[in-house]
C-alpha cells in the first residue's frame, strides 16, 4: 500500500505515522503556569537530537485549532519544563494524565505521585519516574498545525543504580522504559534486550 500524506490521505497522517515510527519514547512532560500551579501530560512525538548543547524537541499538539495544549501555554510563559521518563511504574499514572483537564487544574493532585523541586529550572520533576531531564526552553517552532518544543537539557536525574558513579556505565537491565507503539492506545515493554556489537 501507498499512502499519499499530501492529499488522499492527509486527514490520516497522524494515524499512519504513529502506528509505524514506533517504538517511540514518552516524555511525561512537567510544566507551571503563572500561577504556580504544576501540569503532567504524556507526549510520544519525542526524542533527543544532540548532545553540544544537550538538546530535546518534543511535539504537544494543539486541544483544537490554534488553541495550545497547557503544556505549549505554560512552555511559552515560563520557558522552561521537566521532562520525566516513563517506566511501568509510573505507566498508570502516566496515563492518567493524559485526560482534558479545564487550565489550571493540576494532573498531580490526588494521582499519588510527588513532585521534587527542580534544580536549574523552577519546574519540578515527578519524584516516582525513573530519570527526569530538566530543560529551557530553546524555541518552539509552528509549522502548519504542528507545534515542535526545542529544549536544552541542563540537568539530568536518574534513579539509582542505573549508572555506575565510577565509569558512568549503563545498567541496560536495569532500565525498562515504556515504549509507544500504534495509535490510540498500544505500548510496548523494553524488557526483552539483545546486544549486537558495531563492525570494527
Amino acid at each position: 500500500m501507498t499512502f499519499d500524506l499530501m492529499d488522499t490521505h492527509a486527514a490520516s497522517a497522524y494515524k499512519i505515522l504513529s502506528c509505524l515510527v514506533t517504538p517511540r519514547p514518552i516524555a511525561w512532560v512537567t510544566t507551571v503556569n503563572a500561577d504556580g500551579i504544576v501540569n503532567a501530560a504524556p507526549f510520544s512525538f519525542f526524542n533527543v537530537f544532540g548532545s553540544k548543547p544537550p538538546l530535546l524537541a518534543f511535539a504537544p499538539g494543539d486541544r483544537e485549532p490554534g488553541v495550545p495544549k497547557d503544556t505549549a501555554r505554560n512552555i511559552r510563559q515560563q520557558r522552561a519544563f521537566v521532562v520525566n521518563l516513563v517506566d511501568e511504574g509510573v505507566l498508570q499514572a502516566m496515563n492518567a494524565s493524559a485526560r482534558p483537564l479545564p487550565y489550571g487544574v493540576s494532573e498531580i493532585e490526588g494521582s499519588g505521585l510527588n513532585l521534587i523541586p527542580g534544580e536549574a529550572v523552577d519546574v519540578p520533576r515527578i519524584a516516582e519516574a525513573p530519570a527526569s531531564l530538566e530543560c529551557t526552553e530553546h524555541s518552539t517552532i509552528e509549522i502548519g498545525g504542528n507545534r515542535l518544543v526545542i529544549g536544552i537539557v541542563h540537568r539530568v536525574h536518574a534513579r539509582d543504580g542505573l549508572f555506575d558513579s565510577e565509569n558512568l556505565a549503563f545498567n541496560a537491565p536495569a532500565y525498562n522504559p515504556i515504549g509507544r507503539m500504534a495509535s490510540p492506545s498500544w505500548y510496548c515493554h523494553t524488557t526483552d534486550l539483545f546486544e549486537i556489537k558495531r563492525p570494527q
